[in-house]
């Protein structure tokens, strides 16, 4: 096998971990309750895949015969947010949560805004869709950006492009990246644009994430160290901040991840292709729509098959999540939950029950062994129990 593409399936959680308690997640369960809320959910292809077979899942069929072979994963690190989960994919364990806030001291925001020479709204943990309902008309009127945070470590900036250009607001989390450090550092500064249509306020795809690096080497590093390319969809390249990754291609739309992922999948090279699929988590999970979230996993798997078809004969196909997002759950965060993955490819074994496996690094050392590079600190690859000898 000399190509790896591993697919996020942002935020499908599969059922509370046992320490979700700690976290506020008692009894969430992101398919589950999707899979609950539509009695007619199809989703013919992942099944096919073995979604239905591991450990934990509820409401999914179960089929005789699947494709893949298949398994849970339990994070190890501390926390249930993107970069956590997306790092401990890669082989990184982080210890300690990145710092949260209900909403940012005072001093520090006297300094952002005389840093940005403008006064900003908002302010407070807040939906990033109605935030802008609220202080739109006001940051319209007066130019000032919008302000919030939620249960994860992020500063979001929203702003309305007609307003605020494109480039300003990247400038603005730009400034604000290289102030929030040492006791203010959160995961992510994100760019939140959005425009006025039919009297609408719509967020566009021109979202820009500004992570903080990763803490040590991961999978990226060493696939790229190999001299081998690392094609990151989406915004793996933002979660990294651009450790590890040879080449970036952006997206509007899980569709259009998709047709990127077959792009990439139609060029001949060697290593990794790291793909995001973040409508799941940014347009339904946290605006807690089950059904809204339920068909947009029905319409990934209707383009299950063209994936499949496009992958080479050497190539192998890994799908997982990075945390939960359950659209039943209170509030509009994310959930302390388990995550699938599923493994396929011409030399994988089907029908393989990988159990639960005790972190998300799995995939990551499985990945390092598959592409014969130096595997990460963390992580117990399973590529023996599904590799066809």
């Amino acid at each position: 096998m000399k190509r790896v593409v591993l697919i996020v399936l942002d935020s499908i959680g599969i059922g509370a971990m046992p320490d979700a308690e700690l976290y506020g997640d008692s009894g969430a369960n992101t398919l589950g309750h999707i899979a609950e809320a539509m009695p007619d959910f199809k989703i013919p292809n992942l099944e096919k895949l073995g979604l239905g077979m591991i450990d934990g899942v509820t409401n999914i069929k179960k089929i005789d015969s699947p494709m893949g072979s298949y398994g849970r994963l339990q994070e190890m690190s501390k926390g249930k947010d993107t970069i956590t989960g997306h790092w401990e994919i890669a082989g990184l364990y982080t210890d300690v949560p990145f710092k949260t806030f209900e909403k940012f001291p005072e001093d520090f925001m006297e300094s952002f805004e005389k840093a940005i020479g403008v006064k900003t709204l908002g302010n407070y943990a807040a939906s990033g869709t109605k935030i802008i309902e609220d202080l739109g008309p006001e940051h319209e009127k007066t130019g000032k950006p919008i302000i919030y945070t939620s249960a994860d470590s992020v500063f979001q900036i929203a702003a309305n492009t007609a307003v605020i250009p494109l480039e300003k607001l990247y400038h603005i989390c730009e400034v604000a990246r290289k102030m929030l450090v040492g006791d203010m550092l959160v995961g992510r500064v994100i760019a939140r644009p959005y425009v006025l249509k039919d009297g609408k306020r719509i967020r566009t795809s021109d979202r820009k994430d500004y992570s903080v690096s990763p803490s040590d080497m991961t999978v990226l590093d060493f696939v790229k160290e190999a001299g081998m390319t690392v094609y990151a969809i989406g915004k793996i390249s933002d979660i990294f901040n651009g450790q590890g990754v040879t080449v970036s291609v952006h997206t509007d739309s899980n569709a259009d991840g998709v047709n990127k992922i077959i792009e990439a999948l139609n060029q001949d090279f060697e290593g990794l292709i790291f793909a995001n699929l973040v409508d799941f988590d940014s347009k339904y999970g946290h605006r807690r729509d089950p059904i809204g979230y339920g068909k947009s996993i029905e319409d990934l798997d209707t383009m299950i098959p063209e994936i499949l078809n496009s992958m080479k004969k050497d190539d192998l196909l890994i799908l997982c999540a990075d945390h939960g997002n359950d659209p039943a759950h209170a509030g509009w965060d994310h959930t302390r939950e388990y995550v699938p993955v599923i493994i396929y490819g011409n030399e994988i074994k089907s029908g393989v029950n990988l159990g639960t496996r005790s972190s998300f690094a799995d995939i990551g050392a499985t990945i390092s062994e598959i592409l014969q590079v130096q595997s990460p600190k963390i992580g117990e690859s399973f590529l023996k129990l599904v590799k066809l000898v």
